[in-house]
């Protein structure tokens, strides 16, 4: 069993062949997939995905920092709204992202911290989204630091002190392509970071592992992150598996 801890697979991308896509990932041994949300743009896309995958698909619920414009009050009623009627597996995912657009950084820092807050009200899991934030994300979840915060730092590319500094809040590390790349740097220091603080990703359509760099990720590329695993850790594809597994457990409690 193979889990894909954070795929969009409603994107506009997969319009064409979602169901070859994921019969594709099945057939690769990913049985679990992890639906992040963006904004309310997309929730009708992750509804119809779990109406369609019931036994592999398992949705979050949460505000994107790049969605946080001038509506991002309205969006985050509209995150608590769902996240009071119906059950998600984590709050996510939420952060802040400096990458595009400075603007809205104050508003990010707030929906951030909000959304953390709910999500410890419910007992849920955060899926933490950062891009050249590492320092205003350190800062949010030492205010709101305490036992029921945890989650998963997604897409995890910063340093190994930024490695064990998130670790140290609960988090593991999102591994995904990147780790596969070159260039990717956290492949350099990886074997460092105790395997039990590391689930897998795809971040699907985003960031395809080599091979594929460039083109359109899936969730069956994951196979390839976990050979770069297998390297790095010095164990075999299925234990890769099986622990990454049990930590994907270990967060959303399924």
């Amino acid at each position: 069993m193979i889990t894909d801890t954070h795929t969009h697979l409603y994107s506009e991308q997969f319009d064409d062949d979602r169901k070859e896509m994921i019969q594709r990932a099945i057939d690769s041994g990913v049985t679990r997939f992890f639906i992040p949300a963006i904004d309310s743009s997309y929730t009708e896309r992750m509804l119809d995905l779990e109406v369609n995958y019931p036994k592999d698909v398992f949705l979050m619920m949460g505000l994107h920092p790049t969605s946080v414009k001038e509506n991002y009050k309205e969006e985050l009623a509209l995150v608590k709204d769902w996240i009071d009627k119906r059950k998600f597996f984590a709050v996510g995912e939420i952060g802040i992202d400096l990458y595009w657009d400075k603007t809205f950084l104050e508003q990010q820092k707030e929906s951030f911290k909000k959304q953390i807050q709910w999500a410890k009200e419910k007992k849920l899991p955060i899926i933490i989204h950062c891009r050249e934030a590492f320092d205003e994300i350190f800062e949010v979840l030492e205010s709101e630091k305490s036992k029921d915060l945890f989650g998963i730092f997604h897409c995890f590319t910063g340093t190994l002190v930024q490695a064990k500094k998130a670790i140290s809040y609960n988090m593991k590390l999102g591994i995904g392509g990147v780790a596969t790349f070159k260039n990717g740097k956290i492949g350099d220091f990886l074997n460092e970071i105790e395997i039990k603080n590391i689930v897998l990703e795809t971040d699907s359509p985003y960031l395809a592992p080599t091979p594929f760099r460039g083109k359109r990720n899936e969730s069956s590329y994951i196979t390839k992150v976990i050979d770069k695993l297998v390297v790095i850790y010095n164990l075999p594809f299925k234990e890769i598996a099986k622990i990454t597994t049990q930590n994907s457990k270990d967060v959303f409690g399924i």
